[in-house]
């Protein structure tokens, strides 16, 4: 239990505070007089990092304010910021003493940059704030905080976050962080990897223990993602189109995308689909690899391939359209990207490596890898120059081939 307040009044709110690898970057960071910024997508867990970093500091000077409610986008939206000063400390906030003021959704107020920014300057409030949309917080909100402000990028949890969150015992996972293949780790965690595979690391999902209940949980987190999110963010009222997309653009992850393709399926004209796709990206739903050439070479498809940013929304989307080799490739995509960039390389032969992990490392996605799959990853990466190649697999090769890395070991 943790209380937050978020008015004049206490608020009490029940927290599962399970670890997140993020949690000991932003606790240092809140001790710091800069902007603490965290974006992700809704529901990844972001105000509850928030209440973590206000249940473990060392007063209890501050306030949380959530911008989905009326009153405090009207608070925030006023013109005079010293009269939203007086507000925060009609609410409870001492201006007189080192305070935080923590911010939930604030791409909702317009004109919260400003009031931040005047703030920040003139008083020794510490800002927390989180958002949805990374356009919003990396442009619009930076540009009006340059030198004030760190952003930290939340994503659904990791294997290893999802280990600690059902509570699986595991320990020193360090030690098995990117390492080939190892029989014990796998018999042990096969069963976990295939549920967080099938239902994704949105962390109420992993806490919910029923299976039926998890589905459920996910569809209320597409419906309120378009419901909330693409309606507050953007002037679209045809959230209809909207679903209509996700649903095609699921059934085709891992391929290249093709305006003209999705177009003539989907009824949508080109240049929406193209503004869509932006916004999906823009809020967490989805990312994109871009082809990868370290020399302008006519070989190289200019095609950006897509992914989704959890494989448990990704299968409620596609119902059973998708392969389980499609779902697999997804699910090491989100892997990688909490860690780092991801491009693709393809040939206009149709010769590909699925991922070019941070521009130096080449790999190859199999369910069940192969000797051959380790050779062909060799032989295609050395011919773009990269030195550092893996192959990940996620079933256990009936032959003795063990020269890979297990997907449960990519975090």
């Amino acid at each position: 239990m943790m209380e937050i307040k978020s008015n004049s009044n206490t608020i009490t709110y029940i927290c599962f505070m399970k670890d997140r690898d993020i949690y000991a970057d932003l606790l240092e960071h809140s001790k710091k007089k800069q902007v603490t910024v965290i974006t992700g997508m809704r529901r990844v867990g972001k105000s509850t990092a928030v209440k973590y970093i206000l249940q473990n500091i060392n007063h209890s000077n501050y306030l949380y304010l959530d911008c989905e409610r009326i009153e405090i986008r009207i608070l925030f939206n006023g013109l005079n910021y010293e009269d939203i000063r007086n507000e925060l400390e009609l609410i409870g906030l001492d201006i007189s003493k080192p305070a935080i003021v923590a911010l939930d959704e604030i791409q909702l107020v317009e004109n919260l940059p400003s009031v931040i920014k005047y703030l920040y300057d003139a008083y020794a409030i510490k800002f927390i704030v989180t958002g949805s949309s990374s356009y919003y917080m990396k442009n619009q909100f930076s540009e009006s905080l340059a030198g004030r402000k760190r952003i930290f990028e939340m994503y659904p949890l990791s294997f290893k976050e999802f280990l600690n969150f059902k509570d699986a015992g595991v320990k020193n996972f360090e030690k098995y962080a990117w390492q080939p293949f190892n029989k014990t780790w796998y018999n042990k965690l096969k069963d976990l990897y295939a549920e967080y595979i099938r239902f994704g690391g949105f962390p109420e999902v992993v806490l919910e223990e029923k299976q039926n209940d998890k589905i459920e949980l996910l569809k209320d987190i597409v419906n309120s993602y378009i419901e909330l999110d693409v309606k507050l963010l953007s002037d679209y009222t045809l959230s209809e189109d909207l679903y209509k997309l996700a649903k095609v653009l699921a059934a085709r992850t891992g391929n290249k995308v093709d305006y003209t393709k999705i177009s003539s399926i989907t009824g949508i004209n080109r240049q929406k689909i193209a503004t869509y796709i932006q916004l999906l990206e823009y809020t967490y739903f989805i990312y994109q690899a871009t082809p990868f050439t370290k020399n302008i070479d006519k070989e190289i498809s200019q095609q950006t391939k897509l992914y989704f940013a959890d494989t448990g929304v990704l299968n409620v989307l596609a119902g059973e359209q998708l392969s389980s080799g499609q779902v697999f490739e997804n699910a090491i995509a989100v892997q990688l990207k909490s860690q780092g960039t991801i491009q693709y390389y393809q040939k206009k032969t149709g010769q590909e490596i699925d991922f070019i992990f941070n521009g130096n490392t080449a790999l190859e996605v199999k369910e069940t890898p192969a000797q051959q799959d380790r050779q062909a990853i060799e032989q295609r990466a050395q011919a773009i120059d990269i030195d550092k190649y893996l192959l990940i697999g996620r079933h256990l090769p009936s032959s003795n081939f063990a020269d890979f890395i297990w997907g449960g070991n990519i975090y």
